[in-house]
């Protein structure tokens, strides 16, 4: 595992992924029987038991609490053999489309390295391993009967998967079009090229352990960095493609919730909306925007008659002159938008010289822009101003 001079952090990465499942729970419990939503949570499941099994001071307390020397190593490599499985069958239901074909293959995988855990609980108990090692045990029972097959059964598992899943995604790698499936596939690659690293030099420290040569540093302090690694890089990379999306849309609903803010405070005066929220800001941020949306297109719908068609074109007018073409839009609506609330509010009569449905399309195209410019009502209401201005004016 490793040697207590080599202090490797175990803290950070198990955190992660612990704070990774506890993320994912909620979503298992929502979609427990889509089967990418299963496997994700329970390779962050296996991952996070790998590394909470072998931090060293778990490895003593499981050996002090179930009175049985060296059980972490079966308990560690089964939750390993299992994360690769789960990786295995994740590419797979990545890269080919929903078959019978593929059913199988998976459900093979599963019954192979079902297998190999149970091999490595056989051989465990079948070898004679007295002595207590938490930073060593691979080294220290290389030659052991029952425990060299052991600890050579989880390295090649290991190696096997780490092998033919980064051949899958080298493969696959050309094909992919999606950034955040990309971004995945990438760390992925990351991932499994540290696993490869890692069985590497713990093979190479048994290797000399045959030969009567000490390599052990090899095993206890040049691999453990590399299995942490790629515990953190393979999940990682099966989460991003997943997370990526949903963050992405959910930055892009913030935003556009934050935009809307001035316009839909400037049409709270009007009356309720038929759809109000219901659970305020405990409700998800997606219906909160759809809302909101909605709260403001009621509102724009009871203003319609109200707004003012010369008044909106003197202002895009004025407004082209003071601040260009580009805020002319969302400002002139804002001044139609809020000379509109104020004759609603007032009882003012309907204006005689207004073209309703019209005004009302182009208010409806810049609702954002809208908002943006109410934002700042001292420019809306310079606009107001010249655009009133002007039309006394041209009646002078």
């Amino acid at each position: 595992m490793t040697d207590p001079s080599f202090h490797v952090s175990y803290t950070v990465p198990t955190v992660l992924l612990a704070l990774a499942l506890a993320l994912k729970f909620p979503t298992f419990l929502r979609a427990w029987r889509d089967p990418d939503v299963r496997a994700t949570t329970l390779l962050l499941t296996w991952a996070t038991a790998v590394l909470v099994v072998v931090t060293p001071a778990n490895i003593e307390r499981l050996n002090t609490l179930t009175g049985i020397p060296n059980i972490a190593a079966p308990s560690a490599y089964s939750f390993l053999t299992a994360f690769c499985a789960t990786g295995l069958t994740m590419i797979m239901r990545w890269r080919e489309e929903p078959s019978e074909l593929r059913r199988r293959r998976i459900r093979r995988i599963y019954q192979i390295y079902a297998g190999v855990v149970a091999a490595l609980w056989l051989t465990f108990l079948r070898a004679d391993v007295p002595t207590p090692r938490v930073y060593d045990l691979d080294t220290y029972y290389a030659r052991t009967p029952w425990m060299s097959e052991h600890i050579l059964l989880y390295i090649a598992a290991h190696m096997v998967s780490s092998l033919v899943a980064a051949s899958m995604l080298w493969r696959w790698f050309p094909e992919v079009g999606d950034r955040w499936l990309k971004a995945g596939v990438v760390l992925l690659q990351l991932g499994f090229a540290s696993g490869l690293v890692f069985d590497t030099a713990k093979a190479a420290a048994i290797g000399a352990r045959w030969s009567g040569n000490d390599w052990d540093v090899l095993s206890t302090e040049a691999a453990p960095p590399f299995a942490l690694l790629e515990a953190a890089l393979v999940a990682t990379g099966f989460i991003v493609p997943q997370a990526g999306p949903f963050l992405q849309k959910w930055l892009r609903d913030r935003r556009d919730y934050r935009r809307l803010g001035p316009l839909w405070r400037a049409v709270r005066v009007l009356a309720p909306a038929a759809a109000t929220a219901r659970f305020g800001l405990w409700a998800p941020l997606d219906l909160r925007l759809m809302q909101r949306q909605q709260r403001i297109h009621d509102a724009l719908r009871m203003l319609g008659p109200y707004l003012d068609d010369e008044l909106h074109q003197r202002a895009l007018r004025a407004a082209r002159t003071a601040h260009g073409d580009h805020l002319a839009p969302g400002l002139a609506g804002a001044v139609a938008v809020r000379a509109a609330i104020d004759a609603y509010r007032t009882g003012s009569p309907v204006p005689e010289r207004t073209r309703a449905t019209q005004l009302g399309t182009a208010v409806n195209d810049h609702i954002p822009a809208i908002s943006h410019a109410l934002h700042h009502p001292r420019t809306v209401e310079c606009v107001h101003r010249r655009a009133t201005r002007t039309e006394s004016l041209n009646h002078a």
